[in-house]
């Protein structure tokens, strides 16, 4: 890829929860790129659009964006079931691009893509693995590269959201593919990466619903347990949630044979601790993106930069594929009730 210095211009397309926030920081902070056009299936999305950040154009029309000869690259943050035929076409109208996680529902539509990458290969194409931009994140798996604590062996890894009266997940459920591979998915592609890319063997998976009955017509549960193989030996163990009372809570253990490794403990969202008469607390982190807020930011800092020739990207179409391969598996282990090789 032949480095430049030209500002990358850039189409975005979903503007709902998480795609206002790639656009705001596309908007206004991220130095080498320019959001240039802007893509919503909702009309109303104009406004946010064009008047709080300044986009010259918006679309109702995903064409409109792939037929935008301008546009070097461009961001899918679309429902899930949209990602892998998006990819594609962004790919093969010549532009680079950024999809949220996961790729796709199933594997035949990651192999696709995969096909299709190939086919592309001056073209940057990355999934939103937005854990490996957070820097604590980044320091364990220097630690654990680096051998100092000897071979990690076990991930234990958690997702948990705070229950939202509403259910909003619920109504989503028919298209997110189950609370694994809405949520776990960020920790099947951190126990990958923290423990060196082992592949995955076999896998099992259990779950409850504790709080939203609503997801049982969708073989969906709220509070979800799944253990993992992989050939080398090491293992991993994942636990997800809808229903905390706190707050927000991602955190990840790595034992290895000379230490281990906690990311995240407690959920704290500052380091202020309050004793009063009602006892002893603090703060906790709303939700995923208070949490993540700056690793969003490197993270897309980092897309850009690839774009523009800076650096390669630093995670493949492959390592995307993996996840959902393993958590098809752990998905569909929770609907038999029986263990899933790989």
């Amino acid at each position: 890829m032949v480095k430049t210095n030209t500002s990358l211009r850039v189409g975005i397309v979903g503007l709902g929860r998480l795609g206002r926030r790639h656009a705001a920081n596309i908007a206004q902070h991220i130095p080498g790129a320019t959001l240039c056009r802007a893509c919503s299936a909702d009309e109303q999305d104009r406004h946010y659009a064009c008047d709080i950040l300044g986009v010259p154009d918006f679309d109702t029309d995903f064409d409109a964006v792939l037929n935008d000869r301008t546009l070097d690259a461009v961001v899918l943050a679309t429902p899930t079931a949209l990602h892998a035929d998006q990819v594609i076409a962004v790919l093969q109208a010549g532009k680079h691009v950024f999809v949220e996680k996961p790729l796709a529902l199933d594997m035949a539509a990651c192999q696709r893509v995969l096909a299709v990458g190939r086919q592309h290969p001056e073209q940057v194409a990355m999934v939103g693995f937005v854990r490996r931009f957070d820097l604590s994140y980044q320091n364990a798996q220097r630690q654990l590269a680096s051998g100092v604590l000897g071979r990690p062996f076990l991930v234990r890894s958690q997702t948990c959201d705070r229950n939202d009266p509403s259910g909003f997940f619920v109504d989503y459920a028919g298209q997110s593919g189950g609370i694994f591979m809405d949520c776990s998915v960020h920790d099947i592609d951190l126990a990958r990466w923290l423990l060196g890319g082992p592949k995955a063997t076999r896998a099992f998976a259990t779950g409850t619903i504790a709080v939203h009955t609503g997801l049982q017509p969708y073989h969906d549960v709220d509070n979800g347990l799944a253990i993992v193989e992989f050939q080398d030996g090491s293992r991993a163990v994942f636990y997800a949630s809808r229903t905390f009372a706190h707050g927000h809570e991602t955190q990840t253990e790595v034992i290895a044979t000379e230490g281990k490794l906690l990311v995240g403990h407690g959920a704290a969202s500052d380091r202020v601790v309050v004793s009063d008469a009602y006892g002893v607390r603090y703060q906790s982190t709303a939700d995923f993106y208070e949490r993540f807020a700056d690793a969003f930011l490197r993270e897309m800092q980092h897309f850009v930069d690839a774009c523009r020739g800076e650096h390669p990207v630093a995670l493949t179409l492959d390592d995307a594929s993996e996840a959902t391969r393993i958590g098809l598996a752990i998905t569909q282990s929770l609907s038999s009730g029986q263990p899933v090789d790989l």
